[in-house]
């Protein structure tokens, strides 16, 4: 399995307009960060955890030129913002791209994206084609011969989606993992975890609540991503634990599929 980061920054990016903060100045190619996102590819298939508003550049910068399905964590503009930008795979492919979400992340996708699924457009227009299909947290997916596992996790009131695919767990804009949660997410090999920033915030982990959460599941490494511009990619590295580190955009991951301990996810 390989994990490619998309992007690992937070809703306004980084540098942010008009900041001149030194992380935002900062010559570091690691501090320049796109809105968060994944691209996983195993069994053959090419899957994208959420679409923002960078999805076209991403898919630029990466060479993506397939998307065989999208996993959606919620709703908010950061993480489905580029939903319009899949044309070009349907272009490419010939074929509609199934999206995964809770019903209220695909109601706000119906909303949004409404002329998607109209029955009426304008002549020569063109639009996404999609397939929506509802997920619930607890309950396995299956895409191509892959499980994945849906995960409820916690955004400020909004209950999200978290994903686990074998030995990958992936949980962006958390603030908090309920235990019934995190009984999923034992047995990783890779734990894709956000962490904003070291002050409290009222709808995502800081860096020490991230560590808090590893500490428990222990996963063999963790990545963290949803940075905002307040971590320095190198000095933050410096202060955490040898296996976890802050991801970076482009970074490439190969993730050892193992027997998973979940038992709603069989090896």
């Amino acid at each position: 399995m390989r994990l490619t980061f998309l992007g690992t920054g937070t809703s306004m990016g980084i540098p942010m307009i008009g900041c001149e903060c030194a992380v935002c100045r900062s010559t570091d190619p690691h501090n320049r960060r796109l809105r968060t996102s994944a691209l996983v590819e195993v069994d053959g298939l090419q899957i994208l955890i959420d679409a923002g508003p960078d999805l076209r550049q991403q898919a630029l910068n990466s060479g993506l030129r397939r998307v065989d399905a999208v996993l959606l964590t919620h709703a908010h503009a950061d993480h489905i913002a580029g939903i319009d930008d899949l044309r070009p795979f349907n272009f490419l492919q010939r074929a509609t791209i199934p999206i995964f979400g809770n019903h209220r992340t695909l109601a706000a996708v119906r909303e949004r994206y409404s002329y998607a699924f109209s029955q009426h457009t304008s002549a020569g227009s063109t639009r996404p084609a999609l397939e929506l299909y509802e997920i619930q947290g607890g309950h396995p997916i299956q895409i191509g011969s892959t499980s994945i596992l849906p995960i409820d996790v916690e955004h400020g009131d909004w209950t999200i989606s978290g994903f686990r695919i074998g030995p990958l767990g992936y949980v962006t804009d958390a603030s908090l993992v309920r235990a019934s949660a995190r009984a999923l997410l034992h047995g990783l090999d890779t734990l894709v975890l956000n962490a904003l920033r070291h002050t409290p915030h009222p709808t995502h982990f800081t860096i020490g609540q991230a560590l808090e959460l590893i500490e428990e599941l222990r996963p063999r490494r963790t990545l963290l991503v949803h940075m905002s511009h307040e971590l320095d990619h190198e000095t933050a590295n410096a202060e955490l634990p040898p296996q976890v580190r802050l991801a970076f955009d482009g970074q490439v991951v190969e993730i050892e599929e193992q027997p998973c301990e979940s038992p709603l996810m069989p090896g």
